[in-house]
C-alpha cells in the first residue's frame, strides 16, 4: 500500500510538472533528434506554418530544427528582431548567421581598396554589432565584393585583408565573428574557393574572422569536399547547405551529404567543436509535400553510424 501511495504521489507531481510546463509556454519535445545543428529559414516552412514568423519558429523547433538563419535580420523592425530573439530562447533555439548589410557587394568591393568602400563596411559592422545583441547571434555574413581587376591580385588580396582586419576589430571586443563567404553566383566575386578564403583568414589573423563554408558553393567551384574542408578546417566556424545542382535539400543532387555530415560530427566531437549548419537552400518541391520531403531528406541524411 504504501508503495502503491508512493507511486501514485510521484506520477501525480510529474503531472504537475508537465502541466506548470505547458501553463509557463516550455517548448515541447521535438519529433527529430539531429545529430547536427541545422538551421533553417524563414520561408522554408510557411505551408505548414503559416506565414507568421513565431509559428514558423515553432514549427522548426518541433520537427527539430533547433537554429536559425536569416539574411535579412538587419532589415527587419526592431520589435521584429526582439519578438524572434525571445520565441527562440523560449523554444531553446540558437541564432545562425545574419548578412552585414553592405558588408561588401559589387558596389562597393573591398578589393578596391577605397576609402568610401571600406567605410561603407566598417559602417555595416558598426550596426551589425547592436543587431547582434538584439538577437543573441555570433556570427554574420561577409562578401567582399568583385575583383577590381586593373589592380593586381596579390594588392587586391591585400586591400582586402586590411578592410577586414579593421572589420575585426569592431567585432572582437564583442566576441562576434565575420564569417566570409566563398561564392559560386558569378565569376566577377572575388572571393571564391576555401584555401583562398583560407589564406585571407590566415592574413586578418583575428578570431572575428573566419570561414563560412558553404558547401553548395564549394561543390560547384572546387569540388573534393572533405578534403577541402580538412584542409581548411582550423578556420571554418560555419557550414551552409544545398546540393548541386539545384540547391535544393541534401538526396536531390550529387553530394553525398551523409559522408559529409558524418566527417563534420565525427572531428567536431573528437575536438570538442559545434557548427551550426545552415540550411541556405529551396524546397525541391512545392506545398506541404515539398516541405515534407525536405524534412524527411534531413532526417536520411543525419541518420549516419556514429
Amino acid at each position: 500500500m504504501l508503495r502503491r501511495n508512493f507511486v501514485k504521489s510521484t506520477l501525480g507531481l510529474a503531472g504537475a510538472a508537465i502541466a506548470a510546463g505547458d501553463a509557463l509556454g516550455a517548448a515541447p519535445a521535438a519529433k527529430n533528434k539531429f545529430k547536427l545543428k541545422y538551421a533553417s529559414h524563414f520561408g522554408m516552412f510557411q505551408n505548414s506554418a503559416g506565414k507568421d514568423v513565431i509559428d514558423q519558429l515553432k514549427f522548426m523547433a518541433d520537427q527539430g530544427f533547433m537554429a536559425l538563419e536569416d539574411n535579412g535580420m538587419m532589415g527587419r523592425p526592431v520589435e521584429q528582431q526582439e519578438a524572434i530573439a525571445k520565441e527562440m530562447t523560449r523554444l531553446g533555439m540558437e541564432m545562425g548567421v545574419f548578412v552585414v548589410d553592405k558588408g561588401g557587394n559589387g558596389a562597393n568591393t573591398l578589393a578596391a581598396g577605397k576609402k568610401e568602400y571600406i567605410d561603407i563596411f566598417l559602417n555595416g559592422c558598426k550596426k551589425a554589432v547592436e543587431v547582434a545583441k538584439r538577437v543573441n547571434a555570433k556570427w554574420m555574413t561577409v562578401v567582399p565584393g568583385d575583383f577590381e581587376r586593373n589592380i593586381p591580385i596579390g594588392v587586391q588580396t591585400g586591400n582586402v585583408i586590411d578592410a577586414l582586419r579593421r572589420g575585426a576589430e569592431i567585432l572582437e571586443p564583442h566576441g562576434l565573428v565575420m564569417v566570409l563567404e566563398p561564392l559560386s553566383d558569378s565569376p566577377n566575386l572575388f572571393l571564391r574557393t576555401s584555401d583562398q578564403t583560407y589564406e585571407i583568414c590566415r592574413g586578418v589573423n583575428s578570431k572575428s574572422c573566419k570561414i563560412l563554408y558553404d558547401i553548395y558553393h564549394m561543390q560547384k567551384n572546387e569540388g573534393r569536399l572533405i578534403y577541402n574542408i580538412d584542409q581548411t578546417w582550423s578556420e571554418i566556424d560555419y557550414f551552409q547547405i544545398g546540393d548541386e545542382p539545384g540547391r535544393k535539400e541534401p538526396t536531390t543532387g550529387e553530394i553525398n551529404y551523409k559522408n559529409v555530415f558524418k566527417y563534420i560530427y565525427d572531428r567536431s566531437k573528437k575536438e570538442g567543436k559545434s557548427f551550426i549548419m545552415g540550411m541556405e537552400h529551396g524546397n525541391s518541391k512545392q506545398g506541404k509535400e515539398g516541405e515534407e520531403a525536405l524534412i524527411k531528406a534531413y532526417v536520411e541524411s543525419d541518420n549516419f553510424q556514429i
